[in-house]
């Protein structure tokens, strides 16, 4: 592979995050203006509406900033992989040190680069449908011997990619708090449930991925083809009210347990970006089921699969108070998932159902198999029986009010640019 192009723009040299390589697109504002498209650069966001109108672009890479330079991304979304190698290696070509126009360029300044730290991010996308899988195999599994010790998995576990339709009215972005949520809850040693204040409330480690180009009702998405209609990647913390869950999710599933809160990082992360971070998918165990046809690619599995770590961090009001950092409370990775996104797009549509651009899955709590990776607090204090100790000398179970919860994702391998995707941060507020 050829070495990471040096760019004009300082920051973006060996930046840990948003070198040349990445160019993730999101939808920012500063002040009072409309929320519009950029494309994190270094510690800069490229605005594509100005870009544009300065002359910047021509043909296809023209009309694909034209599109991501909306209030969402969800045309541009549409457009699919043409639109978005067009625009990518235009910008590449754009910022990159050697560009004859260089000096013309830095002149145009902070109406062409705007510096992150000044602007608000805004969700990517208008989100019509958010769907949430369960594909990581060891929260499955470490969840399942919490309730079940003899039988951690149900037997559809390891046939299917497991799924239930989330609240896209509720998704928020990174730096967002929200409030405690309410809901029945039934205590431990009573009969009936009470009503109030969730008192086990977790984080969820996800990965994102953004629909693109959708498929027509009726008309499933092949898995050799699933791949077209991916637009992207975030990171996902979809939020979770054990103890309303624990009362609620049966026979059906989570409810208000899951619907008050989720937040987003607010950069979408290509498939051209995270391409040298493709993998084969992780072969099954001896033992489990080869996928039904329609699951099943060789090509997916030998390059279905993304290498790329996932950390969690915890910042509590008295780590603040005291200078400490944020403590890192797991490090996993998305080599935990059990089926592939090509598969969670295949199984989505085969009873003829309709993705559309912007839509949102979720993969589901990607935890390790060991203690320094799991992806839940339910998980890592086993179901609260062993408190985390902090450095402020605090333990917790379950976050507490004015805890801050960070995700961080990024991509190490040898001879291989870094890559990240930001921070995904939540603030737990007191409920009103």
């Amino acid at each position: 592979m050829s070495a990471e192009p040096h760019s004009w723009v300082v920051s973006a040299n060996d930046h840990p995050d948003f070198s040349l390589h990445n160019l993730p697109l999101g939808i920012f504002s500063r002040g009072e203006e409309r929320p519009r498209g950029g494309i994190a650069v270094g510690d800069l966001i490229l605005d594509l509406g100005f870009a544009v109108e300065a002359g910047l672009f021509q043909g296809q890479a023209q009309r694909a900033a034209e599109l991501a330079s909306q209030e969402t991304l969800n045309a541009f979304f549409a457009a699919g992989k043409a639109a978005r190698v067009a625009l990518r290696q235009a910008v590449q070509r754009l910022l990159r040190a050697d560009h004859p126009q260089r000096e013309d360029l830095q002149a145009l300044g902070e109406h062409l680069l705007v510096s992150q730290s000044d602007c608000r991010m805004h969700l990517p996308a208008r989100v019509g449908d958010y769907t949430d899988f369960y594909v990581g195999i060891h929260h499955a599994t470490q969840i399942g011997k919490l309730f079940r010790p003899d039988n951690p998995l149900l037997p559809n576990y390891k046939h299917l990619p497991i799924a239930y339709h989330g609240r896209a009215s509720t998704l928020g972005v990174s730096g967002e708090a929200f409030r405690r949520p309410k809901g029945q809850i039934l205590l431990p040693g009573q009969d009936v449930p009470s009503f109030g204040p969730c008192r086990r409330l977790d984080y969820e480690l996800e990965l994102g991925i953004w629909i693109g180009p959708g498929n027509a009702q009726g008309e499933p998405v092949a898995i050799g083809a699933a791949a077209a209609h991916i637009a992207g990647f975030c990171l996902l913390n979809d939020w979770s009210a054990r103890d309303i869950q624990a009362w609620e999710y049966q026979p059906l599933g989570p409810f208000l347990s899951k619907s008050f809160a989720s937040t987003l990082s607010p950069w979408v992360v290509t498939p051209e970006a995270l391409e040298p971070y493709r993998v084969a998918q992780p072969p099954r165990p001896a033992g489990d089921p080869q996928p039904l046809p329609y699951l099943f690619d060789e090509q997916d599995q030998a390059s279905g699969a993304l290498e790329l770590e996932l950390e969690v961090l915890l910042l509590t009001p008295a780590m603040t108070d005291q200078g400490l950092p944020p403590q890192r409370l797991a490090l996993s990775n998305t080599l935990n998932m059990y089926w592939t996104v090509a598969q969670m797009v295949a199984h989505h549509t085969v009873n003829g159902c309709a993705l559309n651009p912007g839509d949102l899955f979720g993969s589901g709590t990607l935890s390790g198999p060991d203690a320094d990776s799991c992806g839940s607090l339910l998980e890592l204090t086993q179901g609260s029986k062993q408190p985390l100790q902090l450095p402020s000398g605090e333990t917790r179970t379950f976050l507490e009010d004015g805890d801050d919860v960070i995700f961080r994702a990024r991509g190490h391998r040898p001879g291989l640019p870094g890559i990240g995707f930001g921070e995904c941060r939540g603030r737990v507020l007191a409920a009103d």
